[in-house]
């Protein structure tokens, strides 16, 4: 058979659970008697397996592994032993198990009464006609329960009771039984034989899995039809102690302050006992086994035997000692009975947990810290501290607090939360020259009070002397800023007034110098001395940088100390006003119609003066010339405004400058004459201007004259871009008349000529081979770095004489001759006549001097039969010098 594994410890074997399944039958066997069970284990549960038996005449096998007789027939020798075959239909596996039938020993007389002592149930009579009268019939039975204990041991088939009907005299009558364990799952552990009544369990039951089983007995004739009313029938399955108890927990936790009195509760620690809680079976009871560490005593906690409570008993618990305790508890069934009894383990482990029984204290009664003098957020001290409770908890962590010799509250101490040291900070500026040493008084507690009972005192208290050191201060202006009242006007070289800074280091001497640090309209100067403020030119309240009447001067005051130090402060100088600015017309530019009506002009004056020096304002227009006053008319509308209207009935339309006086109410007043430019124009019944044109002044404005300026500019710009371009251009098509095809540069390459020509007679000369040849490679895609010492160099293009492309042959000496000079006085011309520089290749070279070749002396010593492979370009070589003496 095969073996499947079921989880990871336990292996499940398929096939039958065992080797030979045995009944015990009386001698005669009757058609459909249930003989016994086959359990066939199915591990995955995914197999179908179909049962054949080997005496198919005789027995059969249904699908639940229930035998059946298939005819009746007396029990003999060669019915006693047969085989049932089990097949899985999918993967035709094939296991088999031997059945042994036996026959029921011959009953004696006792073993017959024996016999004659189990328990029948008799189905209850149904009520009877008597003389056409139904007569009443006795109550039913109340069939008692079937009491059954669990996990028996056999032999199996087990009867338990027989039942029967009254009427099996005069009728043959078929039983069976119905319900959970029958012919419902669990199939099979009840079996009924059919014929007897007999009802006989198959196999051990278990409690724990089903407690009760309620089946229903029947009793019908040979032909199914019920002549009983089903009977119900209650098995109890009694318990029996097959479980052992079994903690929720293995390991159970808890916590107990230190110090506590004996009678604390502390945990609870529970277990569970599959078995009959009602019976002693499944009653629980708990004891501690052992302790450790058994001090200070070995009993430092007891538990409730029936609750699983555990509680101390004895006094002494101190987490500086002892920070754990581990306990062994058992559980007993069987009210605890060491004999009969079955038990189990775990452990409770229990923390002491800390409580604040010991306060801080400090390592030493004195502490020394200092701090420069105006410093903040500076550690002057670090105070340590002891607390045996537990780090980090509130028990643990300490408070600080400064109890004396800081009335002002410069110093405050935070608590450092790693190693609970005490921080002395300066939260406030230190003087030296107030102050040069505190003592301070500090005292420690922890974030929570003693537990009651301890003896020592709540706080611990220390000393801290801090030491102010000297350090060179800023120096300062008093006050700052500094507010000074003056008339505007004031001539350069008055003196304003001295403007000096302290020095707060008294015990230091030290000298101050000044200088103007701002100066916005650059109007004082400071005296480097003693601070004396003149001015040196003339202040103007309506200047840009005099904000609300207000100028802002700035100066520095610097000691000679080490470091040396320097403070700032400010002059304010608030001007007061004075009539020098005369009003001004406000709108500078309006318009109105040819005639009176139907509109006039308003205006106001715009004075940059303030009161008393302003308004009210009085409009007037000058005598001069005659026209003003003949053609316009000016009325006051109030202190501030006036109306310009036309006085003649016409005038022509056209830009007209209108002079009008405006005097302020300054004292002494000012006057000024300023100009109203005005568009009389032509207008609809509405009092607007038709005409296209707005009013631009006499002229062009501001902004479109420099428009117009910069439009200039900018076409001058590009015409003289175009006429550089231009010249170029020119340059550039001369000098490639006399530049030639880097293909057909004679200095490196071999001129091919089909034909030499006609001698003298031949005056079609190629004038282009003695122009100058251009680089072969643009300078410009050439690398850095890279150029030859003989290349052209970059210089200015040279004029050289140009000539047609087909000149008189006569004429060739005088063009040579000219291109000659200016290739003389050209740096950049061909064939750059210098000594060559290349590259050192170093000494001992295996090939000879060059110098000594003479091509004329041992031309007739060379092979140039070779100049045949180089190709189209080499053939005249090859004839002339490849031809042998020829």
């Amino acid at each position: 058979a095969s073996v499947e594994a079921s989880g990871e410890i336990a292996l499940c074997k398929t096939g039958f659970p065992e080797d030979v399944y045995s009944a015990v039958l009386s001698k005669d066997v009757h058609e459909g008697q249930p003989l016994l069970n086959v359990k066939f284990s199915n591990c995955n549960g995914k197999r179908k397996v179909q049962y054949e038996s080997s005496e198919p005449a005789d027995f059969k096998v249904d699908e639940d592994g229930m035998v059946y007789a298939v005819r009746s027939f007396p029990l003999s020798s060669e019915h006693a032993k047969f085989l049932i075959y089990a097949q899985d239909k999918e993967t035709q596996e094939k296991w088999q198990v031997a059945v042994k039938l036996s026959l029921k020993p011959t009953l004696t007389e006792e073993s017959a009464k024996e016999s004659h002592e189990i328990e029948e149930i008799v189905f209850p009579r149904q009520s009877t006609k008597h003389s056409g009268y139904l007569q009443r019939q006795k109550r039913d039975w109340v069939i008692p329960p079937i009491n059954l204990p669990e996990n028996s041991r056999g032999p199996f088939p087990q009867e338990l009771v027989r039942i029967r009907s009254d009427r099996d005299k005069n009728l043959s009558l078929r039983y069976s039984v119905t319900g959970p364990g029958a012919d419902q799952p669990p199939t099979g552990i009840f079996i009924i034989n059919p014929i007897s009544g007999q009802l006989s369990v198959t196999k051990p039951l278990d409690r724990e899995l089903i407690a009760r089983f309620h089946l229903r007995a029947h009793a019908v004739d040979i032909n199914g039809n019920q002549v009983e009313n089903p009977i119900d029938i209650v098995i109890n399955v009694i318990d029996m102690n097959d479980n052992r108890p079994e903690f929720l927990h293995q390991v159970w936790n808890g916590t107990v302050p230190e110090g506590s009195k004996p009678g604390t509760y502390v945990m609870t620690v529970t277990a569970i006992d599959a078995d009959d809680p009602n019976a002693l079976n499944g009653m629980l009871r708990y004891r501690i086994l052992s302790q450790a560490p058994s001090t200070p005593s070995p009993n430092m906690f007891t538990i409730n035997n029936e609750t699983g409570d555990i509680i101390t008993v004895a006094a002494g618990l101190d987490r500086e000692k002892v920070q754990q305790y581990t306990l062994i508890i058992q559980a007993t069934d069987m009210e605890g009975n060491p004999t009969y009894g079955l038990s189990n383990t775990a452990t409770a482990v229990i923390t002491v947990t800390d409580v604040n029984d010991n306060p801080p204290e400090f390592t030493a009664m004195t502490f020394y810290g200092e701090v420069p003098e105006n410093r903040v957020d500076v550690i002057v001290a670090n105070l340590t501290v002891t607390d045996k409770d537990q780090p980090h908890t509130p028990a643990w962590n300490a408070v600080y607090r400064i109890s004396g010799g800081d009335p002002t509250g410069r110093f405050a101490i935070q608590t450092d939360p790693n190693s609970n040291d005490g921080l002395v900070t300066v939260v406030k500026p230190i003087d030296f020259e107030t102050n040069r040493m505190f003592v301070l008084t500090v005292a420690a507690e922890n974030q929570v009070p003693l537990a009651k009972g301890i003896q020592h005192p709540p706080q611990s208290t220390a000393t801290v002397s801090v030491t102010v050191i000297d350090v060179n201060e800023n120096p300062y202006f008093a006050p700052n800023p500094k507010i000074i009242r003056q008339e505007e006007g004031l001539h350069a070289g008055t003196m304003l007034t001295t403007f000096t800074a302290q020095d707060p280091d008294r015990y230091m001497q030290q000298n101050i110098r000044y200088t103007k640090l701002s100066d916005p309209a650059n109007w004082l100067k400071i005296d480097p001395v003693n601070g004396q403020i003149t001015t040196i030119a003339v202040l103007d309240r309506e200047s840009p940088n005099v904000k609300n009447n207000i100028y802002n001067a700035t100066f520095l005051a610097s000691d000679n100390g080490i470091p040396p130090m320097s403070g700032t402060g400010t002059l304010q100088i608030y001007l007061l006003d004075i009539n020098d600015n005369a009003p001004q017309v406000l709108p500078q530019e309006a318009e109105t119609c040819e005639t009176p009506d139907p509109n006039s002009i308003n205006i106001t004056a715009l004075d940059y003066d303030i009161d008393p020096n302003a308004g009210p304002f009085a409009f007037d227009l000058p005598l001069s010339p005659v026209t003003i006053k003949r053609n316009w008319t000016i009325t006051r509308l109030n202190g501030d405004f006036a109306q310009l209207n036309l006085k003649i009935k016409f005038l022509e339309a056209g830009i007209y400058e209108v002079p009008i006086i405006i005097t302020d109410s300054g004292n002494p007043p000012k006057s000024n004459i300023s100009i109203l430019r005005v568009k009389v124009c032509q207008c609809d019944s509405n009092g607007d201007c038709t005409d296209v044109d707005r009013i631009v002044g006499a002229g062009l404005g501001t902004g479109a004259i420099i428009a117009i300026l910069l439009c200039i500019i900018i076409l001058l710009i590009l015409v003289l871009m175009f006429v550089v371009w231009m010249k170029r251009r020119d340059k550039e098509r001369q000098a490639k008349q006399l530049l030639i095809d880097p293909e057909d540069d004679v200095r490196d390459n071999i001129l091919k000529y089909d034909e030499e020509g006609g001698g003298e007679e031949d005056q079609d000369y190629d004038l282009s081979q003695l122009q100058q040849p251009d680089t072969v490679e643009p300078d410009a895609i050439k690398p850095v770095g890279i150029r030859r010492l003989d290349e052209r160099p970059i210089h200015a293009e040279p004029q050289y004489p140009v000539r047609s492309a087909a000149p008189h042959p006569g004429d060739i000496g005088d063009f040579i001759n000219e291109g000659l000079k200016a290739a003389d006085n050209d740096p950049t011309a061909p064939p750059y006549d210098s000594l060559l520089v290349f590259d050192y290749e170093g000494s001992g070279s295996t090939a000879g001097s060059l110098s000594s070749l003479n091509s004329s002396s041992s031309g007739g010593e060379q092979d140039y039969d070779y100049l045949n492979d180089w190709g189209p370009r080499f053939k005249k070589l090859a004839d002339m010098y490849g031809g042998g003496d020829d």
